[in-house]
């Protein structure tokens, strides 16, 4: 189902971003710093994401809404279309962090393939590099142990999205220097008390970045795509919904195809995205039968769009040139966070309940998982390293984790 709908960009949804740049340098681990209380309540649904994950990674899954507020009794939801699955070996390397409660997230590799993550409990952003064994971590400016979206650009610079700091953030490891680019705070009713407003970030979440080094991003509070063009520093907005309100829409993750058209998700809702950069046109499309919220979200070479669930274990595929869906739900009853797409089209995910991470064979229509050594890890964010590898980040472990699996069976 397509439903298209008009997002172009007016002036005043097109703003400068004054670039600050701030010098930083590695310091030592310490322990978390909590935030305010009035913070963490007008930012409510970042934090549940993480609470969410946690109870996928127990077997549980929710019934999605409009906005997701506490979660008080999750309900498991089984699919009766389950793609079968086989358990493969493969070789996995651990590496502890050296602190605990490190609320990491999405990972991203730079081509000495060194992996780079915000620690959100530590208000840092975090790299290791394999060849040392080491961890490296840096203190954004003015940050809130808001981190989320991590990218390495082809000059091997960092850029993130710190949601509580309300900015994107870009870092240089060859220089120490930050350099921020503020994003705009909302101000909007409150739903929980008639004639008040809130101010809120903007959120931005996910990021990813075009042929032409432009930073595109979802905002979750906004309700809308941006592009931050890196050469002007000019940041372009692209409303998704004409009213402001908390949450509605939950922009999530975010890609690019082939052709430049930027794909995206919705948190709150079950249907994908594309924004034609070009027009401003957006486009919904929706697979008929299906409420299942979506997350995270790529593109293979061929234009192939690939989105994951939180809830029922759902890996949604689409064409856009036959419009037609394709749904794997593997055997959990938990949900897929993360997803990464190999050069040779092949499709990875972290499958958080099972503790796995676990390879789509499409053609033999199964899933073939690699059982992460240590227990209960919530495997998050995966990326596609060097020699047939894949690295990815244990929330639950404090670990960051390399698979080598073998010749799938």
């Amino acid at each position: 189902m397509t439903r298209p709908t008009l997002a172009q960009p007016s002036e005043v949804n097109k703003y400068g971003a004054t670039a600050q740049v701030v010098s930083s340098r590695g310091v030592p681990l310490r322990s978390p710093r909590g935030l305010g209380g009035s913070l963490r309540s007008r930012l409510g649904f970042p934090f549940l994401i993480l609470f969410l994950l946690l109870l996928t990674a127990c077997g549980d899954s929710f019934a999605p809404t409009q906005t997701i507020g506490p979660i008080d009794s999750p309900t498991v939801r089984s699919q009766p279309n389950t793609t079968p699955s086989i358990r493969a070996v493969g070789h996995f390397r651990e590496f502890s962090l050296p602190d605990s409660n490190s609320g990491m997230m999405r990972p991203a590799i730079d081509h000495a393939g060194r992996i780079w993550f915000g620690e959100m409990g530590h208000n840092v952003l975090t790299v290791f590099d394999p060849h040392t064994q080491k961890f490296r971590q840096v203190t954004p400016p003015r940050g809130r142990s808001g981190i989320m979206g991590v990218e390495a650009a082809s000059d091997d610079t960092i850029w993130f999205a710190e949601q509580y700091a309300n900015y994107i953030g870009h870092f240089f490891p060859a220089t120490g220097q930050f350099q921020t680019y503020p994003l705009p705070w909302l101000t909007i009713p409150d739903p929980g008390q008639s004639g008040k407003t809130l101010t809120l970030p903007s959120a931005p979440n996910d990021l990813a970045l075009d042929k032409h080094g432009n930073v595109w991003f979802t905002e979750l509070n906004a309700s809308a795509l941006a592009r931050l063009d890196t050469h002007s520093g000019l940041i372009q907005q692209y409303p998704l919904s004409a009213t402001k309100s908390t949450q509605m829409l939950n922009p999530y993750g975010i890609t690019i195809d082939p052709q430049g058209n930027v794909w995206f998700t919705e948190a709150s809702m079950n249907h994908i995205g594309r924004l034609d950069p070009t027009t401003g046109q957006v486009s919904y499309y929706t697979m008929q039968g299906s409420s299942t919220p979506l997350m995270e979200i790529a593109a293979d070479t061929h234009g192939i769009i690939w989105a994951t669930s939180f809830s029922s274990g759902l890996l949604l595929s689409f064409n856009p040139n036959t419009g037609i869906f394709t749904p794997y739900y593997a055997p959990s009853t938990g949900g897929i966070y993360g997803i990464v797409i190999t050069p040779t089209d092949q499709v990875w995910v972290t499958i958080t309940a099972e503790n796995v991470i676990a390879h789509l064979d499409a053609a033999a229509n199964r899933f073939i998982d690699y059982a992460i050594p240590s227990s209960s890890s919530l495997p998050l964010g995966v990326v596609v390293g060097t020699n047939n590898s894949f690295w990815f980040t244990e929330a639950g472990a404090n670990k960051i984790g390399m698979l080598q699996p073998s010749a799938d069976r």
